[in-house]
Order: C-alpha cells, then structure tokens, then sequence
C-alpha cells in the first residue's frame, strides 16, 4: 500500500484539508491516512458511503445517476469526492468506488474501480482494472487515492489554490 506520509506532507506545508467518501474501500483510505502523526492538522473526516442510497443522502450524489449509471462510474466518483470536500469543508476531496469482489456487480466487473480527487480548481478521476482478492483490490484502490492526491498537490494549478 501507499506509504500516506507524502500526501500529509504536502497538505501541512500547503495548510490545507482532506475529506474521504469511500465506497469500496470501506474506511480504509481514512484508516490509512490516520495512521500518521499529526494527520489531525489536515485531515477533517470522510464517509463511508457502502450502500447506494448513502452515496445520494450523505454524500450529496445525483440519485438519477446513481440510477441510470450506478454507483461504480466514473461521474460518480468525482460527485463523491466533491462530496465528501462540501460534507467536511475540506480543500481536498478523495473517493474511492468499484467492484472489489468476489462477484462483479450490476454487470461490472470484479477489480474496476474508480478513484476521485477534487480540489480547489482541479479534479482528476482514473479508471482502475485492478487484480487480486477483495483485499488486494481495496488496498491498490487505496494506494492509487494517495498517489493521485500527491500528483495533484505537486502540479503547478495546485499552488495557486487558497489556503
């Protein structure tokens, strides 16, 4: 898994915030992030948003996507990031949603997941076709939300974010 520490860094140094809404993964990119010391100076909460009714009444997400696309989609992702960045008054927003097994949902396959980070003027969302058990899934879905925070806080329309 990805080592957090990078991603807390630059948030400190940045003196901004980070919110979770986690579907996969279930708490773990929170659980992950609480590891570090001194994360509570930039880390303000997250959503575990499991089921779909959840994702619309916690996290804010259209409930005609939800319907028409279902919860493992690309826009999805971005809403619940955005999402959980309203739902906490966090600079960032990070989410995670996918099929992590060991049976594809709703025709989607086991192992697509879709992480989102939202910021102050950025927004990126990957689609991930990840292997392994239900364990490995969750965990790369993890490592990747952190790399793509780092990407984000690193890139140059990062910085002429306000603190």
């Amino acid at each position: 898994m990805a080592d957090p520490n990078p991603a807390v860094r630059l948030l400190i140094e940045r003196g901004e915030t980070v919110a979770v809404a986690e579907s996969l993964t279930g708490g773990l990119l929170a659980a992950t992030l609480v590891e570090v010391p001194g994360v509570s100076a930039v880390f303000r909460g997250g959503l575990v948003v499991y089921a779909t009714d959840l994702k619309a009444s916690l996290a804010g997400v259209d409930e005609r996507l939800l319907a028409t696309r279902g919860a493992v989609d690309p826009d999805v992702a971005v809403a619940l990031a955005e999402g959980a960045r309203r739902a906490c008054r966090a600079d960032w927003g990070v989410s995670t949603t996918g099929v992590a097994g060991p049976d594809p949902q709703d025709g989607k396959p086991v192992g697509l997941v879709y992480v989102a980070v939202v910021g102050p003027q950025q927004r990126r969302v990957d689609e991930l076709r990840l292997g392994g058990d239900r364990s490995a899934v969750r965990a790369s879905a993890v490592s990747h939300a952190l790399d793509s925070l780092v990407t984000l806080l690193r890139s140059p329309t990062a910085n002429t974010s306000a603190s």
